[in-house]
């Protein structure tokens, strides 16, 4: 069964804080609520007291989607990655959320923006290899507490492409999901058909995002960073840019996805009010689901 959430990135970045920073929690949950949605994911400004949070998203019928975790896994230990992660999965269980999003941001470039998004790190074979291992472990351990790793491909790290995720895959055990993000993917030239056939099986939590193809064009076509592609708006909600996301959505459910689709749509929301993009966002995915 499809269920519909909202990243609250629309209201306050995560990787840019200065993008909402007058927002509040409570707005961001207050508008995510008018706007129809089922559950949000966690961001930056959440309490991390669980009782405080579970109060606060069950005053508005909302549920905890997710929770991010930036691995760094090429660095440390599986046990000292189980430390850092400690809180926001004590947070999860307590919440009630079952879905971890990671991504390795060992060397990442994305949240510096005197680096160009194209000198992120590249990881030899056998260093990738033994990072699947360990991100295995990683999973198995966070698998016993009832809760799925998805793992996230992202613009500036080390599994940025398709044949970065299709190696990491071929590297990991079924504790390891993919988070699949239809605006990451495009960015970083990615098929989403192909995306979507190619990995089904392992498909564990989806972030639907639209682009805006004149902004893409010019970050893919010159060095600029992540963060000045965010702040010139590459990033929107599904529906409000140029990407054809209902065919991704129709073969997500072809293929028996039962997972939360989460509306997400990175910019400044000084540019692009967070209550009215997120209501066009959700629109827009329950118009494909019942099409579909």
């Amino acid at each position: 069964m499809i269920r519909v959430g909202v990243s609250p990135v629309g209201w306050s970045n995560d990787d840019l804080p200065t993008l909402g920073a007058e927002i509040s929690f409570e707005r961001c949950l207050d508008e995510a609520a008018r706007a129809g949605f089922e559950g949000i994911e966690m961001g930056h400004k959440f309490p991390r007291d669980p009782p405080s949070l579970k109060r606060a998203l069950a005053a508005r019928s909302l549920e905890l989607v997710s929770a991010w975790h930036g691995t760094r896994l090429l660095e440390r230990s599986v046990d000292d990655e189980l430390r850092q992660a400690e809180p926001v999965l004590e947070v999860l269980e307590r919440v009630g959320a079952r879905v971890l999003v990671t991504a390795e941001v060992t060397g990442s470039v994305i949240r510096d923006r005197f680096v160009p998004v194209g000198r992120r790190p590249v990881l030899h074979p056998e260093a990738l290899r033994r990072f699947g291992h360990a991100l295995t472990a990683f999973s198995d351990a966070v698998a016993e507490r009832g809760i799925g790793v998805a793992y996230h491909h992202h613009m500036g790290t080390v599994v940025e492409s398709l044949e970065d995720v299709s190696a990491l895959l071929a590297h990991t055990g079924e504790s390891v999901g993919l988070t699949i993000d239809t605006g990451h993917a495009s960015f970083a030239g990615m098929n989403l058909g192909a995306l979507v056939r190619e990995h089904r099986a392992r498909i564990a939590h989806v972030h639907l995002k639209d682009v805006r193809a004149p902004v893409l064009e010019k970050f893919q076509s010159a060095p600029a960073s992540f963060l000045d592609a965010i702040v010139e708006g590459v990033f929107t909600v599904p529906g409000d840019g140029d990407l054809e996301l209902e065919p991704v959505v129709h073969a997500l459910l072809d293929g028996g996805y039962d997972g939360w689709i989460v509306v997400e749509g990175d910019q400044d929301p000084d540019r692009a009010d967070p209550a009215l993009v997120a209501r066009i966002g959700r629109e827009a995915v329950r118009r494909w689901c019942a099409r579909a």
